[in-house]
């Protein structure tokens, strides 16, 4: 299955690519569809195929990963617009709604995809989902000396949520901007993100949650048919 997930991933991270035109600046997502993309935008740009790209990256790791390809970039306080952005997802729900954050970046994310004229969303088909938040967890990121009262304030609102504990170190995950992660479950999923979005932006502490709400303009999906892996761009529901 590995294997034909990352057929799906470079399926659709080349399909991405095929919308970037010589000039544009680009919002250049994170994650591993994303990374895929940077990669062959990368090539595009090396073999002169595209020419006069600035980037502006969502992520550290973007940003590491667009350097050492030598991709022209930008911080989003430096640029004036963005043409394009292209970026994954953990979750899409059928009218495009979004759940973002599995990689703690989704603030810098939705900074870039709210600026973008235009957003275009990259995954496979695993991550299409009836619900959202029916598996994938709400991450929301927090000021570190809010955590615990954000966390009651959620409980409250009907959601179970737990600090996000790092992997291969003692203690939290900390994000790009220095912060914490909650990461949340309602029970029955989240059957009004739009509501929810603002809800829990408006609770002292949290710096942003990972509902992408009325930012998606284009869902292109990785598929396997047979043993091939092709692309659909999804209409909104």
């Amino acid at each position: 299955m590995a294997d034909l997930q990352t057929q799906m991933k470079q399926a659709v991270a080349d399909a991405a690519v095929e919308q970037i035109k010589d000039g544009m600046v680009l919002g250049l997502g994170s994650g591993s569809t994303a990374a895929l993309m940077i990669k062959a935008l990368g090539s595009k740009l090396a073999s002169g195929e595209l020419k006069n790209i600035v980037g502006v990256t969502t992520s550290f790791q973007g940003e590491v990963l667009a350097a050492e390809l030598n991709i022209p970039l930008l911080s989003l306080n430096a640029v004036e617009h963005i043409d394009l952005a292209i970026d994954g997802a953990d979750e899409v729900d059928p009218g495009f709604q979004l759940i973002k954050g599995g990689g703690a970046c989704h603030v810098q994310e939705k900074l870039v995809a709210a600026r973008a004229e235009r957003f275009v969303v990259v995954v496979d088909s695993t991550k299409l989902v009836d619900r959202l938040n029916l598996s994938f967890l709400l991450p929301v990121e927090v000021l570190p000396g809010a955590w615990r009262q954000v966390q009651q304030q959620l409980t409250s609102m009907g959601g179970n949520a737990e600090l996000r504990m790092a992997q291969r170190k003692a203690g939290p995950i900390v994000t790009d901007q220095g912060n914490l992660v909650l990461d949340a479950k309602f029970e029955g999923g989240i059957a009004d993100p739009v509501a929810l979005e603002l809800a829990i932006n408006n609770i002292p502490g949290v710096l942003e949650n990972g509902l992408f709400v009325n930012l998606a303009d284009e869902v292109l999906v990785g598929e396997i048919s047979g043993d091939v892996a092709g692309v659909r761009s999804l209409e909104k529901r």
